[in-house]
């Protein structure tokens, strides 16, 4: 039987990820060191936790399911109990692309994000409608890498990625290099900056007299219908006045050299700031 070593298993992601991994075909080893996920894990999955020393030497693929910071420090404090052709799975782009994963050529490198339950969906149960981060109820698309290793070790880490992001839809496979430029490049500098503009200029409309609620709704609407069209999610084109309005916003809004956080030197340094 494969054996997964999921480290940080009683963390915020590592629960989600280890509810999912008990229900599998894998053998489930748990990694925790708090007290309170340490109990967390056996008092709602009735998981016990071990020891990395104990969990990792026997482990087919060890998860890590631990903030970016701690991803380069705890790969290399199990670096040596890793056995040769173990795969070693990280949630995120940043620190593999940042070159913080040890080197060892005998090793297995793979890499997968969830894409989030998209904003145009069909889901019509209210808890997969609320379900906004993915993973527990609303179906999403989600992202793999193989970094590292022989061609046929992607079917298995996939098949885990489909696992601890389940229910998933569609499974993209793209370099490591790509995931960067997703995230954080489009994803967090551009797409969350954008978003936290959107909401000060709510505030400031508020602020010069407009009803919050009112605002709100108004906003949030023309974000569903803009984002419909703009993203080819239906069919239509913009009226002259707003197409008017977005040649003159853009340049009020954006610099014109932005495209540059997706230079590899900018992604780089964007990725050195948050590990």
């Amino acid at each position: 039987m494969t054996t997964i070593a999921l480290i940080g298993a009683g963390g915020k992601m590592g629960y989600r990820l280890a509810g999912k991994l008990k229900e599998s075909r894998f053998k489930l080893k748990c990694v925790e060191v708090s007290e309170a996920g340490k109990e967390l894990l056996q008092t709602r999955l009735g998981l016990t936790s071990v020891s990395a020393k104990e969990a990792v030497p026997g482990a087919d693929i060890v998860v890590l399911a631990v903030p970016d910071t701690a991803i380069g420090k705890v790969a290399h404090s199990i670096l040596d109990d890793l056995k040769r052709g173990a795969m070693v799975i990280v949630l995120d782009a940043a620190a593999p692309f940042a070159g913080h994963l040890p080197k060892r050529d005998d090793l297995v490198y793979f890499i997968t994000h969830p894409c989030h339950p998209p904003i145009f969906n069909d889901e019509t149960d209210p808890d997969a409608k609320r379900d906004f981060f993915g993973g527990v109820a609303a179906k999403q698309h989600i992202v793999c890498a193989l970094m590292q290793g022989p061609e046929e070790a992607y079917a298995i880490g996939e098949e885990v990625a489909k696992i601890i992001w389940a229910p998933v839809m569609r499974s993209h496979r793209i370099t490591v290099e790509q995931l960067a430029l997703l995230e954080p490049g489009l994803a967090e500098t551009l797409c969350a900056s954008l978003l936290d503009v959107m909401r000060e200029a709510l505030d400031e409309v508020v602020k010069r007299g407009v009803p919050r609620e009112a605002a709100r709704d108004f906003l949030l609407g023309h974000m569903n219908v803009l984002g419909a069209v703009i993203f080819e999610e239906t069919p239509g084109v913009f009226s002259d006045a707003c197409n008017k309005a977005i040649e003159f916003g853009k340049p009020m809004l954006m610099r014109e050299d932005w495209k540059r956080i997706f230079e590899p030197q900018e992604l780089l340094e964007s990725i050195r700031r948050i590990t």
